[in-house]
């Protein structure tokens, strides 16, 4: 995180790669850029607002992921599995109480 302005982006509850905007992951911001389409502008946009951030703090975060890879890959990966889990047990609760 030392590359980056350190009022800029701040380490998260749950440590590197740190918030944006003191609450927005830099690996939610990535996982968010990959579902939304179009261009860059739009996407910056539609992310910003959507989070409540700038969209230099958008940039940032990218800036960041880009170096920084690996690691919130791994992240987006853990999201991408509890998401899924959740998904399952919420489709076990449905059948459970049918």
């Amino acid at each position: 995180m030392r590359s980056l302005p350190r009022h800029l982006l701040q380490t998260g509850p749950i440590g590197a790669p740190g918030c944006i905007g003191g609450w927005a992951n830099v690996w939610e911001i990535v996982a968010a850029w990959r579902d939304v389409s179009g261009s860059e502008a739009k996407r910056l946009g539609v992310i910003a607002d959507q989070l409540g951030i700038h969209e230099r703090q958008v940039v940032i975060a990218l800036n960041y992921a880009a170096a920084h890879r690996a690691e919130v890959e791994t992240r987006v990966e853990a999201n991408d599995r509890a998401l899924d889990e959740a998904e399952r047990v919420g489709s076990e609760r449905e059948r459970l109480l049918a």
